[in-house]
């Protein structure tokens, strides 16, 4: 398998893998709350990735330059301390069919963060694919829940999802564009290795989250969480298949394949994640909810791939 297959397959294998974190984490933030899983998958995540470190490259720390650890600290914070922590709100509130909906508009934010840090132009087919995306998430965001099979939310329960979804699309867009400047540009002749970077990435997250969990007065509620079993549980297998692998992974995909290639496929979570909770638990998805992950996605791939 050739680089560019390669990492296209490790770009379609993160989103199957984020499709099942997506689940786990639901579970744990409505057990224990999103700080408090956020704080604890990071903690979780940077132990499973030091030991992988050290056993596949011989080291603790990674080798790298200040600009690369500045670039990819900058991602870490960005997209898995901010972007991953209204990935949870949104997840805790309206739900992982929804809340992974709004997080396949990261490309965008992507294509915006481009226009601005590179100069790029947005392209007709690019403001197509904006458009296109954001039908298919109002499509589905404004469904009636007595049409998908589930729980009734309030107006004020939607916009806070949304509001929360956005806050994660954007941090984790933004955050993949970072990550990739600071794992192939900085030093174009010697780029980091995807372990490295995602251990990088971890480590800057975590003690920038950590700090403001402090400075916010949560760190009780952090201790509080070990006595959960349920969420705890929840949250270290989710741990393992996203901030672990998935994230590993997506690294792999973003080194190796095109951006925009590796972006789409990895935002193919709402597809995947309708048939997923239909067979545990049985959850309904209308026509319209379909149709609005189709839609969504199809705009995705006008804007990362034409």
């Amino acid at each position: 398998m050739d680089g560019p297959l390669l990492g296209e397959a490790a770009a379609l294998m993160a989103s199957v893998l984020w499709t099942f974190t997506s689940l786990a984490f639901t579970v744990a933030s409505r057990k224990i709350g999103p700080f408090s899983v956020n704080m604890w998958r990071m903690l979780f995540a940077i132990g499973l990735l030091s030991v992988s470190h050290i056993v596949i490259l011989g080291t603790l720390v990674p080798r790298a330059s200040d600009s690369q650890w500045m670039w990819l600290g900058l991602s870490g914070i960005v997209g898995l301390a901010i972007g991953d922590l209204g990935y949870l709100g949104t997840l805790m509130i309206i739900g992982p069919r929804r809340g992974t909906l709004l997080m396949a508009t990261n490309p965008i934010f992507s294509t915006l963060l481009g226009v601005f840090m590179l100069g790029e132009v947005l392209s007709p087919w690019a403001l197509s694919g904006i458009t296109v995306t954001l039908l298919g998430v109002a499509v589905v965001i404004l469904e009636r829940e007595e049409n998908s099979s589930e729980a009734p939310l309030t107006p004020k329960q939607k916009a806070l999802g949304v509001f929360a979804g956005v806050i994660g699309s954007v941090g984790q867009g933004v955050g993949l564009v970072l990550s990739r400047y600071g794992m192939v540009y900085v030093v174009p002749d010697d780029p980091l290795d995807p372990l490295s970077a995602a251990l990088m990435r971890m480590l800057a997250a975590s003690a920038f989250f950590f700090v403001a969990v402090v400075l916010m007065g949560r760190l009780g509620r952090m201790g509080k969480a070990l006595g959960d079993r349920k969420g705890m549980g929840a949250t270290f297998a989710g741990t393992v298949v996203g901030p672990f692998l998935g994230v590993w992974v997506s690294m792999v995909a973003v080194s190796l394949a095109d951006a925009g290639v590796a972006a789409t496929l990895m935002s193919l979570m709402p597809v995947f994640v309708i048939p997923v909770v239909y067979v545990l638990y049985r959850q309904k998805t209308s026509w319209r909810g379909v149709l609005g992950a189709i839609i969504a996605f199809t705009g995705v791939a006008i804007l990362m791939l034409l």
